[in-house]
């Protein structure tokens, strides 16, 4: 049984993922991550910063996927820089295949023009429709935003103090992945992943936006399964 660790966008959960469960085929297992502030795990304090948040999650993930000599990490956005951070960590166990699919993200030293952190409430949100071009709609909702909004200021703050590991090389297969009129991510941009990794890469493009994958899921999950089929195969 191959896991597929799925990593959501800033300010989501475990959640954002649960339709896809409903298109994966038998041989593989949807695992959304649980992250600190989020949902199941709102109690706990949201990290600041990506290298104290990965230090949390590789332990709790090696636990999750156990032996499994096959692994699969999707991110999205915000996501696919975590993604990228537990790959290599999985990665350096002996006997383990990892393979990184990096949806609406530049490559991980790219870093934004536009900074959000520490905007008043109104400013942040007007911020993050700027980075995303999408808007919740909990987060019209006064209640609902005084609760994600810790959450979701932590995400934007972790990934724009983000800086990755220079000269570090994978040497797994990474498949970057963006919606075709996404005006954020453009193909280059995405085809920055390349730089990653001395293993193969591939770009997916997928019709819609940025946040393409809210409608587009399933393309999503066939994009992933169809690959870890081909690497079941070779």
């Amino acid at each position: 049984m191959t896991p597929i660790l799925c990593f959501p966008p800033a300010g989501a959960g475990a959640s954002f993922f649960a339709q896809w469960r409903v298109s994966v085929s038998s041989g593989c297992t949807l695992l959304p991550v649980d992250l600190p502030g989020k949902e199941k795990r709102y109690v706990e304090e949201p990290h600041r910063r990506v290298s104290s948040l990965v230090r949390q999650l590789v332990p709790e993930l090696r636990a999750v996927i156990g032996d499994a000599d096959r692994v699969a990490l999707f991110g999205h956005s915000f996501g696919a820089v975590l993604a990228y951070e537990v790959a290599f960590a999985l990665a350096e166990e002996a006997g383990r295949e990892v393979l990184l699919f990096a949806s609406g993200s530049p490559g991980p030293a790219t870093r934004r023009e536009l900074r959000i952190t520490g905007r008043d409430d109104e400013g942040f949100l007007d911020g993050v429709h700027q980075l995303t071009g999408y808007r919740h709609p909990a987060l019209e909702d006064p209640e609902l935003r005084e609760l994600l909004l810790p959450g979701l200021r932590a995400d934007i703050e972790m990934h724009e103090t983000y800086e990755p590991e220079a000269s570090r090389l994978m040497h797994l297969p990474v498949i970057a992945m963006r919606g075709t009129d996404d005006s954020l991510v453009s193909a280059a941009a995405a085809a920055e992943w390349a730089a990653v990794t001395s293993g193969s890469f591939r770009l997916e493009e997928v019709p819609g936006s940025h946040m393409y994958l809210v409608d587009r899921w399933p393309e999503v999950v066939g994009i992933i399964q169809s690959a870890l089929s081909d690497r079941a195969s070779s």
